[in-house]
């Protein structure tokens, strides 16, 4: 079972140094495309979002919450997002 990591350019870099795959997230197409490339990957059980990648396709984060696998960790940064993916 694999992590997947979308977000900001920061998240998806300090993940990448654990060794979590992901895709920078800057606008609604791109969170759209980050899901669906978590969706179809056989081996992901873990969904790590940010809050404000997660604020640009809400629809489809709570659809994939409600279907079990991945599982769907939504992260936000302790001092705010500052209005960043």
């Amino acid at each position: 079972m694999k992590f997947f990591c979308a977000g900001d350019e920061d998240l998806v870099r300090g993940f990448r140094l654990a060794g979590v795959e992901g895709r920078v997230v800057t606008d609604a197409a791109s969170a759209e495309a980050a899901l669906d490339e978590a969706a179809v990957m056989a081996d992901c059980g873990v969904l790590i979002i940010s809050a404000g990648a997660a604020g640009l396709a809400r629809a489809r984060v709570e659809a994939l919450r409600l279907g079990g696998l991945p599982l769907v960790a939504e992260v936000g940064r302790g001092y705010g997002d500052k209005g960043r993916p």
